[in-house]
């Protein structure tokens, strides 16, 4: 089996994550809408129940019935009538202690009400399961001159206000369906302008061209740099020795020796090690130099080198030195970047490629985001370097190291399987 057919184009991934969150939008609106649907309706159950409660509480002749001998013979008949005209699922009418003298099944009357009856006379709403199941309910007391003589309950099942609900529900549904309609629709544009960038092309090979190329620009750039501060120290040099300062002009052709053969006497050293990244740090050396950051650098004479490719290895080191170099250009001085090769004291042996920098301190958010998603430690676009640290993260992940970010100071510790030798 192929590694595109295992892996799947980039474009069919793209389709897939695009669809998917379509449906999982769709169906959280749908479910919300649903939601809010109930709510307002519970709402106005509650106001209606308890506005028919407080208006029989009210009548004179509620009261004057609850004092009679045979209450029922009065009340059952207006509870039924109010009931029919206002579409209310049930009104009971009950002496002080909660005792039925009206219900919408006339066999409960007379048996003792089934919701909670305040301790104090005041209007108190609930959902409660009575006899007629759970329901919405609005208690309210009848009372004159201040003297307790009765309750009101006036309520509406759950069930009457689904029943409510449902005829919203094929509008709901005709709108989370023209909305996934449109999220694949989405999908189906988003797969179709990847196939045209990327073809078929799994998504891991499309990370290998970006670390080539990253490893492209990320050398191009180290050498550069190095060329660049080459020339200037040698025109430096030369006008020096025009002007007879010979003891200057050797110095600074001494320093740039000296400072160059201590980064390659450590490379060298490193038994195993990249030669690539090697030159890397040497390029790097001179950018720092060039823009005016402290540079220093420790290399492990027994690092191990790791299962990455010299591709990968320069995208991970390159990027991360840029990421510092950034941010210590940024903070105020000194400015300086250190990076680190190790050996970790695991089994079996890693390699452990630690990048610091003076750069001001990350805050708890965008630590988080950096440590959850691999984002830069500066913005993305043509002031920062949105992607680099995304894809470090995506090789290392994908080589099955880890990536740690340390603050005090802004520290990135990359750890590597060593590879076999």
């Amino acid at each position: 089996m192929s590694a595109r057919t295992k892996q799947g184009s980039a474009a069919s991934r793209v389709f897939v994550a695009v669809a998917l969150t379509a449906a999982v939008i769709v169906t959280a609106l749908a479910a919300v809408l649903v939601v809010d649907a109930e709510r307002s309706e519970r709402s106005e159950a509650e106001e209606v129940t308890r506005a028919v409660a407080a208006s029989l509480a009210s009548l004179p002749e509620v009261a004057e019935s609850l004092r009679a001998p045979e209450p029922s013979e009065t009340l059952q008949p207006l509870a039924a009538e109010v009931m029919t005209r206002t579409g209310l699922d049930f009104i009971t009418i009950m002496t002080p202690d909660g005792i039925r003298v009206s219900h919408r099944d006339p066999a409960e009357v007379g048996r003792h009400y089934l919701g909670t009856i305040p301790s104090t006379p005041r209007v108190f709403t609930e959902e409660f399961t009575g006899t007629l199941g759970p329901s919405v309910r609005t208690i309210v007391p009848v009372t004159v001159d201040g003297e307790l003589v009765g309750w009101v309950s006036v309520g509406v099942t759950i069930g009457s206000i689904w029943s409510k609900i449902l005829p919203r529900l094929p509008f709901v549904v005709s709108i989370a369906l023209a909305l996934l309609a449109a999220g694949l629709v989405g999908a189906w544009l988003a797969r179709r302008t990847t196939r045209r960038v990327a073809g078929d092309l799994p998504a891991g090979t499309i990370r290998d061209a970006v670390a080539s190329y990253e490893s492209v620009r990320t050398l191009g750039e180290a050498l550069r740099a190095q060329t660049h501060e080459h020339g200037n120290r040698m025109h430096t040099a030369v006008s020096l020795l025009e002007l007879g300062r010979t003891g200057e002009a050797i110095e600074i052709l001494t320093e740039t020796s000296r400072q160059s053969q201590e980064l390659v006497d450590q490379v060298a050293a490193r038994r195993g090690g990249d030669p690539t990244v090697g030159a890397l740090l040497l390029g790097k050396a001179a950018q720092a130099r060039e823009r005016g950051i402290e540079w220093s650098a420790e290399i492990d004479p027994h690092a191990p080198r790791s299962v990455l490719t010299a591709v990968d290895a320069v995208s991970v080191v390159g990027n991360l030195i840029d990421n510092a170099m950034d941010a210590a250009a940024a903070a105020d001085a000194p400015r300086w970047v250190r990076v680190a090769f190790r050996s970790t004291a695991s089994s079996p042996a890693a390699l452990q490629v630690e990048v610091s920098d003076s750069g001001a301190g990350v805050p708890e958010p965008l630590r988080e985001r950096i440590y959850e998603h691999g984002f830069s430690t500066k913005p993305g676009g043509a002031q920062g370097r949105g992607v680099g640290l995304a894809l470090v993260r995506s090789i290392v992940t994908s080589a099955g190291g880890e990536i740690e970010l340390r603050d005090d100071p802004t520290t990135f510790v990359v750890t590597l399987p060593a590879s076999v030798p």
